[in-house]
């Protein structure tokens, strides 16, 4: 068994409030150059720490997610894990690039918009159009689908001039909104630019728009480590299981006073991958190639995942268990946990079929509408073929505390999260020691990333 349970009862606050970094600290170095087997206690620490408020939300570039990069560094080392082959620790570091709106103005049909009725998204440093040369336009009217209008020019990249109607203004606002933060790319390969304008004009006779961005280059850093296969096949060997999450998540509030702990999304999930780690290192005998990574800026589009997939060749990963959000019990019971895009490749199924003797099973997502399979790390591999899923088991239908302040570890239900650790430790067991190898997913009908944002 992968845990070593707890009597059967709540945890309570004081056992969250009473374990801090330096508790959770000294616990490792009583431990270092040991294999120890998971327990609950070692779990609820990795969590506790990783939600704390000390962390103020690990968000991407800030001095707190380094700290939580060091904390997993740590417990890999401890757990005896190797860094990635030519790397000298468990840090994968690379550069992005940071794109800021500074200024833009829009001049629609010889009258001035109003700021609050302007987004941009741009990788280039100014723009200044005024002839239907310069730019593309469009017109979003009442009737269109704005999502799926503005997905397709992401899609086409280039220069584009978009006018929405006010009928949808609430999503205009979510969209200038997400504008707003910025964007970050790993390379400025394509110039391209969006500009949205909110109004109800159904044609365009004239414009002027003029716009500067602030361009900088930042650091990000994945935490990786391998577990080699021991198998006398090289080939087999060589093979990689991936399991991975994402450790970033959203910083504090803008006026500094309340912290995103991200508890569920994703210290739950990370938590998860460096204890299967620890299990699969304590049991030996993994004849693939063991992987586990903790992904960085997941929640600013995915970076950390697209530099990493850069670095290796996807034919050699069997399969990635991204695990995301599986604080919680899901709409299936305590302890269960659904994958999604489990229609595009047979992986769902050879999970199910080590399950039996648990009496229980994988679940399909229950939330298609959300369009899950594209929302986390596994998309960026899956795009390369690898039967790459994200594992979870939020009812994201229900869950008041999803990207909320109160997404802390009070919200957790652990006794729910252990049985799901269990579960995947089960489930992919034989993944881990050769005896199934799942289809590979039709990386053509896997949807593509923009271009632009």
């Amino acid at each position: 068994m992968i845990i070593k349970h707890l009597k059967k009862t709540r945890l309570t606050l004081a056992l969250f409030a009473g374990i801090t970094l330096l508790s959770a600290c000294s616990e490792l170095a009583g431990t270092k150059n040991k294999i120890a087997e998971m327990s609950s206690m070692q779990v609820v620490k990795d969590i506790t720490y990783l939600a704390s408020d000390d962390l103020k939300g690990r968000a991407s570039f800030s001095p707190e997610i380094d700290k939580a990069g060091e904390y997993i560094s740590q417990r890999f080392t401890e757990i005896g894990l190797s860094p990635l082959e030519g790397n000298k620790n468990f840090k994968q570091t690379f550069k992005v690039t940071s794109i800021m709106p500074e200024t833009l103005s829009v001049t629609l049909n010889g009258r001035a918009i109003p700021e609050d009725s302007l987004g941009m998204a741009s990788t280039i440093s100014s723009l200044s159009w005024t002839k239907t040369e310069d730019v593309q336009t469009h017109v979003i009217s009442e009737t269109d689908d704005m999502r799926k209008a503005l997905r397709q020019i992401n899609n086409d990249g280039g220069q584009h001039l978009v006018i929405i109607h006010s009928t949808h203004a609430k999503t205009f606002a979510g969209y200038r909104g997400y504008f707003q933060r910025g964007l970050t790319k790993l390379s400025l390969d394509h110039q391209g630019a969006i500009v949205m304008v909110l109004a109800d004009d159904n044609e365009i006779t004239s414009f002027e728009v003029n716009a500067t961005t602030s361009i900088t280059e930042k650091k990000l850093t994945n935490i990786v480590a391998v577990l080699p296969g021991t198998d006398k096949n090289e080939k087999i060997a060589k093979e990689t299981v991936l399991y991975s999450s994402h450790y970033d998540h959203l910083g504090v509030t803008p006026d500094g006073k309340e912290v995103f702990n991200g508890a569920d999304d994703d210290a739950s999930g990370t938590s998860a991958v460096i204890n299967l780690a620890q299990h699969f290192a304590s049991k030996g005998g993994n004849k693939r190639t063991l992987m586990f990574s903790a992904f960085t800026a997941e929640e600013i589009g995915g970076f950390g995942s697209k530099y990493f997939s850069q670095q290796l060749n996807p034919d050699d990963v069997v399969a990635m268990i991204n695990i995301e959000m599986i604080g919680k019990p899901s709409k299936f019971g305590a302890g269960t946990v659904w994958m999604t895009g489990m229609e595009r490749s047979n992986l769902g199924e050879l999970l199910n079929a080590s399950l039996k003797a648990k009496k229980t099973q994988v679940y399909k997502d229950p939330y298609p509408e959300q369009g899950l399979f594209y929302r986390s790390d596994n998309a960026t591999l899956a795009r390369l073929g690898v039967p790459a899923h994200s594992f979870s088991s939020t009812q994201l239908d229900k869950d008041q505390h999803y990207h909320q302040t109160s997404d802390d570890i009070k919200s957790l239900d652990l006794d729910s999260m252990y049985k799901v650790i269990e579960s995947l430790s089960v489930a992919t067991q034989g993944l881990v020691d050769g005896s199934i190898t799942p289809t590979r997913i039709d990386a053509s009908k896997v949807r593509s990333k923009g271009k632009i944002y």
